[in-house]
Formats: C-alpha cells, structure tokens, sequence
C-alpha cells in the first residue's frame, strides 16, 4: 500500500494522553499513515494552551525539522493547542491539513465557572475567552489549509457541541454519545480514516 504523503501530528485532550489514540493509531497503521502522538503535560488543566503550544512547536521540530510539512489532529483541547500553534507559531507555514475533533473552538459552557488562577488552560477555553477571540481574530491563517471538524450535537464536555468546530472548512457531525468516544468509537474512528484517506 502506498504510504500517506505528510504525517499526522495526533494532539490529546485534557485528562488524557497519546494513549486517547490507540483505535484511532491501529486504523492508521492498517492504512500505512504515518503518524506522530506525543502526550503534553496538562496539568490538570493548569498549563495554559499557550505554553502547551510551545511545547508541541518545540516538539514538532525536534522531529520533523523546520519544513516538512504535516498534518494535524486535534482531539477536545487538542485543537485549540493545533490552532493556536497554526496561526501563532507559524505553523500555518508548514500545515496542509488540520482536523479538529470535538475541539470549543467557540468555547464550553462546562468551562465557564472554572477559575483562571487555578486552571489557566480550562479558563481559557471560556465562551468568548481572550484566548478564544484572538484566535478568531487570526482565522485568515487558516485560509490555506483544508480544515474539517467532525463534533457531535450530544457532547456534554464540549457544550453546545454544535458549535464545536472551527470557523472554515467542512463540518461532520459524528452520531456519538460520549466526548471521548469522538476517537474511540468504530463508527467515528472509521468515518476520520475515510476523511483522511480520501481528502
């Protein structure tokens, strides 16, 4: 089988790891797409998504250099750290593909009463967080990247999780209960593989 072209940057959520991935990593085995997960140090949430995506630049080019280009997957918080590192830290350079999976974009109503000083990175994905607004405001860097957002209407980690999707590009709505089944469940994981197989 031919190998995929670019490799896939896997980005977790909070309170999880790289592991989130493992149904996800073995589909992409069987397809011979090459890809990259590592686990970012969260913190519970204490780390802000601005330090978690310096860490995951740091990463990327410890890795794969200055310009192999690449594409990215952002699971929950996971996308919002994948667009911050796109529009701020010049990833828009290099990235030609970035899927968002169950990713606040426009912010969670589950966020709204969690205090700043103590969890600076679950503050930060408020509805209309600073954070949140800049990152609107640098939607332009997106422009020339293919974006999908696959979300579903039932997710209570990420609420309203109709809203929760980036602001261009093709939008998915997977038919699954659960936040974490977005990249556990068979039907969700086989519905990205055919997205990243045939887009």
């Amino acid at each position: 089988m031919k190998s995929h072209k670019r490799p896939l940057i896997l980005i977790h959520g909070l309170w999880n790891n790289s592991n989130i991935f493992k149904h996800l990593i073995a589909k992409l085995q069987e397809q011979n797409i090459e890809y990259f997960a590592p686990t970012l140090s969260h913190k519970y949430g204490k780390t802000s998504i601005v330090k978690l995506a310096i860490d995951l630049n740091q990463i990327i080019i410890e890795k794969y250099g200055l310009e192999q280009e690449i594409d990215i997957l952002g699971f929950s918080m996971g996308g919002i750290i994948g667009n911050y590192w796109i529009s701020k830290l010049d990833g828009y350079k290099r990235t030609i593909r970035f899927i968002s999976v169950g990713s606040p974009h426009n912010g969670t109503l589950t966020a709204q009463l969690v205090p700043a000083f103590l969890f600076k990175g679950i503050s930060e994905m408020k509805l209309n967080s600073f954070l949140l607004r800049e990152l609107a405001k640098d939607s332009l860097f997106l422009k020339d990247i293919q974006c999908i957002s696959f979300f579903t209407i039932w997710d209570l980690m990420v609420f309203p999780g109709w809203k929760a999707h980036l602001p261009k590009g093709m939008k998915i709505s997977l038919n699954v209960m659960k936040h974490r089944n977005l990249v556990k469940q068979a039907n969700a994981i086989n519905k990205i593989i055919q997205v990243l197989i045939t887009s």
